[in-house]
């Protein structure tokens, strides 16, 4: 098994650390501010974009222990066709009378919800401290301040019960220690923690060590290797879209591939990984990969997953495996491209806002704000307002993608000066790596 360090030093080296050679001969790695910019807003709009789209199918079809019959999950023939009331009996005719894309013109505000709100939390509380590793008392208080205590506050699982600890005075990373939270191997920190990747282009180890305390905040185990691979994934794919002219699912699916080695072999986390993506090489469907996926892990429980003889609601339809598999699928399958991505997301099943999030914000990341106004030939809002969940912002809550985008530029300076000792390009706007 690699070592942790060898493995951090291995990234870096295959994937930051490529010579973009000047007409002086030397190496030169540039990372553009502006562009970066761009890059950021493209990361918000891509979230919101695919996060409201995933809702209108979020837990449809969870699947029925031990019974795989035709229809009892979406395939690609329901898209455009009427949704199905979720386990809860609620339609989402209000967000789209259809299973399709859910936008908001330019005329209409995007809502908060919990793929981006405590994201925004964290770069906020990064930017108003002015840190890159946020200590226990910052996010204890930032939860309270900007989390409501009573009525709906959009915490489920995990995020929930850590939140109630740390109303009792627990501490991070305690609050997600599995003696006092039983559901720290849910999905929460995985779709809570992606954008640290982003802060540090290329640099995963520095990534990893300013999410380690979110992440922990609410995961350990393999909800805790997860949310490391989606980090690790964001700063690989933010230095290769930087520095080489790859195409996007080449780059997409090399990071893929390097972060997978945080993953301990010994691990389900591992071993879906393996699975789904040796199922994409042979060429086997998408909708024939989902249901082996049901039927290996929910039904027949192998490689350690053992969620079904927990006896959890909707047979833990919120857990950090069974979404990170139907996240894979959407990954691979998708091949890059940010439409079928996010269908295939959409219609796969369980908790399909939060791996479409995911995926979403990534790949809106590589296309960038005007990349994806490119990809729907058509303009879209920009405006964010963070109260829909949350609570105790400036402006009541409105916010917009480029001041979203700056604060996050302004997160990454941070990174070169004081942990990359980058320097400024002359007469640019750029930062130059030693």
């Amino acid at each position: 098994m690699i070592s942790a360090r060898n493995l951090i030093i291995g990234i870096c080296l295959g994937t930051f650390l490529i010579s973009c050679t000047n007409s002086t001969g030397h190496n030169s790695k540039t990372i553009n501010r502006k562009q970066y910019k761009e890059k950021l807003e493209g990361f918000w709009l891509g979230q919101c974009i695919a996060n409201w789209t995933g809702l209108v199918t979020e837990m449809d079809k969870v699947g029925n222990i031990g019974d795989i019959k035709t229809g009892s999950f979406y395939t690609r023939e329901d898209w455009g066709k009427k949704d199905i009331p979720n386990i809860w009996g609620e339609e989402k005719a209000y967000l789209s009378p259809t299973i399709d894309f859910v936008f908001k013109d330019t005329n209409e505000i995007w809502g908060a919800d919990d793929d981006t709100d405590i994201e925004y939390i964290y770069q906020h509380l990064l930017y108003s401290n002015k840190t890159l590793f946020l200590t226990p008392e910052q996010i204890k208080n930032g939860w309270l301040k900007h989390i409501k205590s009573e009525e709906e506050n959009y915490l489920w699982v995990s995020n929930q019960r850590a939140f109630d600890l740390m109303q009792k005075g627990v501490l991070p990373p305690e609050t997600g220690d599995p003696d006092k939270n039983e559901f720290y191997d849910m999905i929460d920190a995985q779709l809570t923690t992606e954008i640290f990747g982003l802060y540090a282009p290329g640099q995963p180890d520095i990534a990893l060590q300013m999410a380690k305390l979110p992440i922990q905040t609410t995961a350990r185990g393999n909800a805790e290797h997860i949310a490391k691979f989606y980090v690790a994934m964001h700063s690989i794919v933010a230095a290769n879209l930087m520095q080489t002219k790859k195409d996007n699912k080449e780059i997409l699916f090399s990071a893929a591939k390097e972060s997978r080695q945080l993953l301990p072999d010994s691990t389900y986390s591992a071993k879906m990984f393996d699975f789904v993506y040796e199922q994409y090489q042979k060429g086997v469907d998408w909708e024939k990969t989902r249901d082996s996926l049901y039927e290996r892990y929910q039904v027949q429980q192998l490689d350690g997953y053992n969620i079904t003889s927990r006896n959890m609601h909707c047979n833990g339809c919120f857990a950090a495996g069974i979404n990170f598999g139907a996240s894979l699928i959407s990954l691979f399958y998708g091949e890059a491209d940010y439409k079928n991505t996010i269908k295939i997301g959409t219609l796969a099943g369980w908790d399909s806002d939060n791996p479409t999030a995911t995926w979403g914000g990534l790949i809106g990341f590589m296309l960038g704000k005007k990349g994806l106004e490119k990809t729907f030939n058509r303009k879209f809002s920009n405006k964010f307002n963070i109260h829909r969940t949350r609570q105790n912002f400036n402006n009541n809550g409105i916010d917009n993608f480029e001041n979203m985008a700056e604060k996050g530029v302004i997160i990454l300076d941070l990174v070169m000066k004081n942990q990359i000792k980058a320097k400024m390009k002359e007469n640019t706007d750029a930062w130059v790596l030693p």
